[in-house]
Parts: C-alpha cells; sequence; structure tokens
C-alpha cells in the first residue's frame, strides 16, 4: 500500500485491512455482505479509522425491504461513520429503486456503483451505468480489469501451475479458461498482444488503460500480488494517451462484443 500511495494511488478499497498513508489524503471505502459482518465502529477500529468515506452494500439483500435498506445506510452517514454509500453488483433497477426510496422518504441515495468492467465484460458499465449516471448521478467504479488474471495471457498455453486457478478453490476459473468460450478469448488476446507491441506495452497495461479511457469510469480497482505486478498496472496511465479511436476501433473488432444501447440500435 505504501508503495501505491507514493505512486499516486489515493483510493484503497478494503475490507477491514488499512495501514500507511495520511488519513486526509486518501480515500477508503469498505464493503458490507448482508447477512455476514454488522458495520459499526468496531468494523472501524479494526480499519483503525473514525471514518470511511464511502461504504458499499456488497450485492442486494433480496430478504430485505429497499426501504430498510436505504434507512440503514442513511444511518450509518448520519452516525459519522461514512461520507456515502454506494452500491456493488446491483442491477440497474435495483439501484434505481434505492434512489426512489431515499427520494420518497428524504434518505440518502446512493452515490456509485462498483461493477466488473474488463474486455470481456462490457454491457452493464457501458450501456446500464452511463443512464444512471445521466439520470441521477451514479458514477462507476469499476474491479476485476485483467478478469481474475485471464488478460495477462499467461493462461494461453495452459494452466500454470503457481497460477490462481490451479487452486481447488479457483476450479471454477479452471473450468472458465478451458471451456470453448475462454478458448476463444485466449485467441483473441494473442491478437490484442499484436496491439499492445505496437503501442510498446504488455497487455495487462492495454487492458488497465482500455478500461481507464472510458468517460463513464470514476476509478478501476487493481488487485496485485507483488510490487511488480503493481508497478506494471500502474503504468497503463503511461499509454492512457494511446488509446485513440483508431486504437479503440481496433481493439472493439477483435473483441466483437461491443454493447450498444436501444438508443443505438434504433438509430
Amino acid at each position: 500500500m505504501t508503495m501505491a500511495y507514493e505512486s499516486g494511488v489515493n483510493l484503497f478499497d478494503t475490507a477491514e485491512v488499512y495501514a500507511a498513508g495520511k488519513r486526509s489524503s486518501l480515500v477508503i471505502t469498505t464493503k458490507l455482505y448482508w447477512g455476514g459482518t454488522v458495520y459499526s465502529s468496531g468494523s472501524l477500529q479494526r480499519l483503525q479509522l473514525e471514518y470511511v468515506d464511502v461504504v458499499f452494500a456488497n450485492r442486494p439483500d433480496t430478504n430485505t425491504p429497499m426501504e430498510e435498506i436505504v434507512r440503514a445506510m442513511t444511518y450509518v452517514i448520519n452516525q459519522g461513520m461514512s461520507m456515502y454509500w454506494g452500491t456493488s453488483r446491483w442491477t440497474a433497477m435495483e439501484i434505481m429503486e434505492a434512489y426512489s426510496v431515499a427520494r420518497q422518504f428524504n434518505l440518502i441515495p446512493p452515490v456509485c456503483e462498483q461493477a466488473e468492467y474488463h474486455l470481456f465484460q462490457r454491457e452493464k458499465v457501458e450501456v446500464q451505468l452511463p443512464e444512471l449516471y445521466h439520470k441521477i448521478g451514479v458514477g462507476a467504479m469499476t474491479w476485476s480489469p485483467l478478469a481474475c488474471g485471464i488478460i495477462t495471457g499467461k493462461y494461453q498455453n495452459g494452466i500454470p501451475e503457481t497460477s490462481r486457478a490451479s487452486m481447488k478453490s479457483y476450479q471454477w476459473l479452471k473450468e472458465k479458461i478451458v471451456s470453448e468460450d475462454g478458448r476463444k478469448q485466449q485467441a483473441k488476446l494473442k491478437e490484442l498482444g499484436h496491439i499492445a507491441e505496437k503501442l510498446g506495452c504488455t497487455l495487462p497495461q492495454l487492458a488497465v488503460a482500455w478500461c481507464l479511457r472510458n468517460e463513464g469510469v470514476s476509478s478501476v480497482l487493481l488487485g496485485s500480488s507483488s510490487p511488480e505486478q503493481l508497478t506494471e498496472n500502474l503504468g497503463s496511465i503511461q499509454f492512457l494517451p494511446k488509446m485513440t479511436s483508431h486504437v479503440v476501433s481496433d481493439i472493439d473488432h477483435i473483441l466483437g462484443n461491443k454493447p450498444y444501447s436501444k438508443k443505438e440500435y434504433r438509430s
């Protein structure tokens, strides 16, 4: 975290783990999972913080009325434990319902959604969330820009023994990689590697820069297991100016999965 902070990173998405840096210059977020740990002053003590900037409701709770969820989040903010609240893995309809409930009962609405976004997962961030942003101002904080390591290119020749996909707890990832769709993705990544080579960057750097180039994305959350990996990922910023419309068009042509809104279909 110290290395990330010194490299210019100021947003840390936590799960009750925090260290290093001056609090006033950082944006700290954390997540709640309904049915799990109750968010309280004890949670903040474990984080060694007086408050967090954004607390996320991770996954919707279908067993709890939306009004109760919004009231609970409003209470957390009013008690000074968080500045704002957001959603994670919620549908556009659920976010809109939370906003409507907040307006109806004079409560605090969510300000952003944490959504998975990468080269192979696009529709929600590129079609659904922009509509919410223009209607109610909800922003997008995206995660998994490398699709659990799939986009790094390390799986092009099989499953390395030291990789995440080789672990028993990640059997689902292994099955995804070796599936027919997974093999097609690896073939596309090989083509994208040629674009990365022309730009002078690595495939992971191309993938992260591609996420950052989206004007609707407020932040891209990076997960790094080593200082070297973090340095490589942060280097993506240098290639952001090279993500021209021509380059993006070439990437779209290879991927063949660009989503379109209903308005674009009609036009």
